[in-house]
């Protein structure tokens, strides 16, 4: 009798290796974008864009490290969307807060941070916020991604008096575009072909570049500027620091800092074990991030497009903080890189993380509502302190008003009454 030979697919180290890489390269592309959006937004708080592209790159290469080495998760830490537009319209232009109070504000959040990450207060958010709202949290940024992404491609735009939002046309060249570039991606994530997304967006980038099609960047650094980058280093301002409105802000940024953080990363790691280092990492970078003259770090929700093509080691980071340091050479290229290549990969990426959605217990009303407030104000209002806001403020009420207010902790409590003195203090100040 012959013997049954049994065909068996065995993955090399080499394989596991250009898996990461590769997922690395994806996640990297999936959030270049950050290194023009960044300074761009900061602009408006009056950061130079051209010194502040130095300050994101550098923070970024900072985080990524820090999380390869100490965490070994396949997460990105750069600059967050989002955060950045909570510095620049709510601290400096809503608040009247100039950009190096801002940064102190920025830096006084990450030393909370980091007494939060490294003691057991972890522990007890972890096991007090309901995970619900750590839900809503991962779905509402999301949506806010898909939000961002449909808006940078044309798709959506402002819908004057009639609506809140309106279609694109297709008729417009950079919007046909974004329609062939969101079909071939989705195309090629759905059929699980590797680099997907690194596929998609050189792929868009060559057919914008030879049809020239596409915005260019306005962003002209270039490596002989960084002799005056010297101008961002340790620049906070903490004159105001025992002020109402500094602490507040303070309380407004921790608020979004430590729960984003936590549920952008429950959301992603695949490996619950990483969640504490990775948790402490974040930390750690944003207080790097506010020396370096930047708005805080956060866990890129980009980092699922490195996941979702094979990443699940602090490889991603690695390779992503490699990307961001090779492109302080190569600063002149991103310009070829139009936001309608972009904006596929943070629409299926917004995408993925609602998932979480089926995650919320849809039976009870009391448990979903509020995730639904966070969810759909974060892109509404365009903040997601705004959406956290409510939502941890509708919490215990919908509890109490429902006779359960025995499942409520004590200091959800108190969360809601702080976030309901942000929204007043909020509302004084624009």
């Amino acid at each position: 009798m012959k013997r049954m030979k049994i065909k068996r697919d065995a993955i090399t180290p080499l394989d596991s290796l250009k898996t990461e890489v590769l997922a690395g390269l994806t996640s990297f592309f999936a959030i270049s974008y950050i290194m023009i959006i960044n300074p761009m937004i900061l602009t408006d708080a009056g950061i130079p864009a051209n010194l502040s592209v130095f300050a994101t790159i550098f923070a970024s290469v900072l985080g990524c490290l820090l999380m390869a080495i100490w965490a070994q998760a396949p997460i990105v830490l750069t600059p967050g969307m989002g955060v950045n537009a909570f510095f620049t319209y709510t601290l400096v232009v809503g608040m009247r807060l100039n950009w190096r109070e801002a940064i102190a504000i920025s830096i006084m959040s990450s030393i909370i941070y980091i007494m939060i990450a490294f003691t057991p207060l972890s522990d007890f958010l972890m096991a007090t916020i309901p995970q619900t709202l750590k839900n809503g949290i991962t779905a509402g940024i999301g949506l806010f991604l898909v939000t961002l992404g449909l808006e940078k491609a044309g798709l959506v735009q402002s819908g004057g008096q009639r609506a809140l939002l309106a279609a694109g046309s297709v008729l417009n060249p950079e919007v046909a575009l974004a329609l062939f570039s969101l079909c071939l991606t989705l195309w090629l994530f759905l059929r699980k072909t590797a680099g997907s997304f690194i596929i998609g967006i050189v792929g868009t980038s060559i057919v914008a570049h030879f049809l020239k099609i596409g915005q260019q960047t306005t962003v002209t650094a270039n490596l002989g500027q960084l002799g005056q980058y010297s101008k961002l280093l340790f620049q906070g301002d903490f004159s105001q620091g025992l002020t109402p409105k500094f602490l507040l802000a303070v309380f407004s940024m921790t608020m979004i800092l430590v729960f984003e953080s936590m549920g952008i990363l429950e959301g992603l790691l695949q490996d619950d074990t990483k969640f504490k280092r990775a948790f402490q990492v974040s930390s750690l970078s944003t207080l790097f991030s506010g020396c370096l003259g930047t708005s805080p770090t956060v866990a890129a929700a980009e980092s699922a497009a490195g996941i979702e093509s094979g990443g699940r080691t602090g490889i991603v980071a690695l390779t992503a903080a490699t990307g961001f340091t090779l492109s302080l050479f190569l600063m002149s290229l991103l310009q070829y890189v139009p936001q309608v290549a972009i904006a596929p990969v943070m629409i299926i990426t917004g995408a993925i993380m609602m998932e979480e959605l089926a995650k919320v217990d849809f039976a009870d009303f009391t448990d979903w509502f509020p995730s639904f407030l966070i969810m759909v104000l974060i892109p509404l209002t365009g903040s997601i302190s705004t959406g956290l806001a409510f939502g941890f403020i509708a919490y215990p009420l919908v509890k109490v008003a429902a006779g359960e207010r025995r499942d409520v902790h004590a200091f959800l409590y108190l969360l809601a009454g702080l976030f309901v003195a942000q929204l007043v203090v909020n509302s004084i100040f624009q």
